[in-house]
């Protein structure tokens, strides 16, 4: 179900890492992150449908608290990839640098 999202608005889009909004989704529809999925924090174990265990896998919130609870689900998951990239601008900075966006 991502995965085809991603490739259906995100051409071009590497699969090597993925980028995960743990707010929830009203939040996420208020603004989000280009190149980024939103999987609710309590729900994170349904990565499973767009990622495997080693992939790198960077979760972001508001502040970072969200997505430290959803790293931790994970690696008790067995995922040995997951990263908290923190609060939501530190992660907008981070993709941005990573993905080698330019600002219009």
């Amino acid at each position: 179900m991502y995965r085809l999202f991603l490739l259906l608005f995100l051409p071009g889009f590497l699969f090597t890492e993925i980028y995960v909004d743990v707010r929830t989704p009203n939040e996420f529809q208020e603004e989000s992150i280009i190149y980024s999925i939103n999987i609710e924090w309590q729900k994170i174990l349904e990565i499973k449908a767009v990622a495997a265990k080693d992939e790198d896998i960077y979760l972001f919130c508001r502040s970072g608290n969200r997505s430290e609870k959803a790293k931790a689900i994970l690696e008790e998951a067995g995922y040995k990839k997951v990263n908290n990239i923190g609060g939501f601008e530190e992660a907008q900075a981070f993709i941005k640098a990573r993905s080698h966006i330019s600002e219009n």
